[in-house]
């Protein structure tokens, strides 16, 4: 049976929805982001290699499930920043990690990847997962994931296969693909120091895990 063709208005929406959840459908999607990414963050905290008492930041959360495990990761007297260009989303996890809110162990920001809300050196960990998609300009992003980290901190970068990316129909719309080579270049152009770890399945999936150069 030939396959149906999605109709552009729904991909467009799709594209739109994806790169900034709101809305009733926002909510649809960001349950869906929780669990469609979820072996995925889960490798991406699991990299940061916490062990408690850290401050770490999951930049761009969309439905919050790495706030979830940074969380557990940092353990009681960590503390935790959730970064979300989405208005929505930030109402939403503001709902849905109340009690953590409460405790002062998370804290949740507006803002988009190329303003990051937070002094020079402040991050000991940060993830930021399928958000560079979109980010028009890569560049001044990067330098501010560099600037956050602290010297002996470490972050993960997550995008998956470009090749695979551009299959999807649904990418047409409002995603900007880009060659990993071309990511982990504009890293290391921020002094940052960048190992790939690939991980396999359905797709290649690339954890770019950042250390400082200096």
């Amino acid at each position: 049976m030939p396959k149906i063709p999605v109709p552009d208005v729904l991909l467009r929406t799709l594209g739109r929805q994806l790169g900034g959840p709101s809305g009733p459908l926002g909510t649809v999607v960001a349950r869906m982001l929780n669990k469609g990414n979820a072996a995925t963050i889960r490798a991406a905290v699991e990299a940061l290699e916490l062990t408690g008492g850290e401050t770490a930041a999951d930049i761009g959360f969309g439905g919050g499930l790495g706030l979830d495990l940074l969380l557990a990761g940092t353990g009681e007297s960590g503390r935790v920043h959730g970064v979300e260009p989405s208005g929505d989303m930030v109402t939403r996890a503001r709902r849905t990690h109340a009690a953590a809110l409460a405790d002062g162990r998370l804290e949740l920001h507006e803002a988009p990847m190329e303003a990051l809300p937070f002094p020079d050196g402040t991050l000991d960990g940060w993830i930021s997962l399928n958000t560079i998609y979109f980010v028009a300009d890569l560049a001044p992003a990067a330098r501010e994931l560099a600037r956050v980290l602290a010297p002996s901190g470490r972050g993960v970068l997550g995008v998956a296969d470009p090749d695979w990316m551009a299959s999807q129909a649904f990418t047409k719309h409002n995603f900007t693909l880009r060659p990993v080579a071309e990511v982990v270049a504009t890293l290391e152009a921020s002094d940052l120091t960048v190992e790939d770890r690939t991980l396999t399945g359905r797709m290649p999936y690339h954890l770019l895990v950042c250390r400082p150069t200096r």
